[in-house]
């Protein structure tokens, strides 16, 4: 079973499709007046597939155990065809795609199952995914022409006691995204930090560390009253994010915001803390440079 446990939950949401063929219109004329002996067909089929939707991850032991927070069938009588259409939702990790096929797949059986008795000829045909929508996949936004400069916070890196790790993380994260970055170590001295954002020409300015609460942590104290703008939001995401992963996130006093046109970010100085904020707002953060540009959010 693949790992989800770095994303975060966002609306999912696929519909699929399964088709009947009967071989005769008497088949279609006795669902239609419910006069199939084993019952009513659309309606236990509809139950069984809602049942089907539940089980999926029971059957399927690559899909993980998701909430289904809605799931919806509908029909379609097409000649001699009934066209299935099975919609599933979820606010989670993962997609509920197969979720849907599956469910769609157990409607069709129920239905070939029931009208068995009274057509020998029925087809399941054209069990497909139909669309989906939510999670990453959804947000295609490119980094290519941006650039970073990833700005380390650290007392002990600067005087080469010890390695930095957090700094080229985050450029490796920059460069996932065809963002092209560059690295510099600083002290953690308020001079340096301020220097550094009034320098910089990139349209994304990372700091790393200084961002806890121990008396060399300046980053954010020095920062926040030179930013233009705070983005409440991005701060919350990564710390909210964090804190699923461990309670001493609430510790962590992490900056976003605009300052020229370009967006800043501090984050924590421990490359776990660094690259879980960075996994909490990326890529969707890349949004921005539109809306900068004037877009609008939809």
């Amino acid at each position: 079973m693949v790992d989800i446990t770095h994303k975060y939950n966002t609306l999912r949401e696929a519909t699929a499709q399964a088709v009947v063929r009967t071989s005769s219109q008497k088949t279609i004329d006795a669902i239609q007046n419910d006069a199939v002996p084993k019952g009513n067909v659309f309606e236990m089929a509809k139950t069984a597939g809602l049942l089907g939707v539940k089980k999926t991850p029971e059957l399927l032991p690559d899909c993980h155990p998701l909430p289904i927070e809605y799931a919806g069938i509908e029909y379609e009588i097409e000649g001699l065809e009934i066209v299935i259409h099975m919609t599933v939702k979820t606010i989670y990790k993962t997609g509920v795609e197969v979720e849907a096929m599956h469910g769609a797949s157990v409607v069709a059986l129920t239905i070939y199952d029931m009208l068995k008795p009274i057509d020998k000829g029925v087809e399941i045909r054209n069990i497909k995914l139909l669309k989906k929508s939510g999670g990453k996949s959804s947000i295609i936004f490119s980094g290519k022409g941006l650039t970073a400069k990833v700005v380390v916070c650290s007392d002990s890196v600067s005087k080469g006691e010890k390695e930095d790790r957090s700094g080229k993380l985050i450029v490796e994260k920059m460069e996932s995204l065809d963002i092209s970055a560059t690295r510099t170590v600083i002290p953690d001295e308020a001079a340096e930090i301020e220097e550094q954002l009034k320098e910089s020409d990139s349209d994304l300015l990372i700091y790393t560390g200084g961002t806890g609460v121990g008396p060399r942590d300046v980053t954010p104290d020095t920062l926040r009253p030179l930013l233009d703008t705070t983005l409440h939001g991005v701060e919350e995401q990564m710390r909210r994010y964090g804190q699923e992963r461990t309670p001493y996130a609430m510790l962590s006093r992490s900056v976003a915001g605009i300052k020229g046109g370009k967006v800043v970010l501090a984050l924590p100085g421990s490359s776990k803390g660094a690259v879980e904020c960075l996994d909490a707002i990326f890529p969707a953060l890349l949004h921005i440079f539109e809306i900068l540009k004037g877009a609008r959010h939809d």
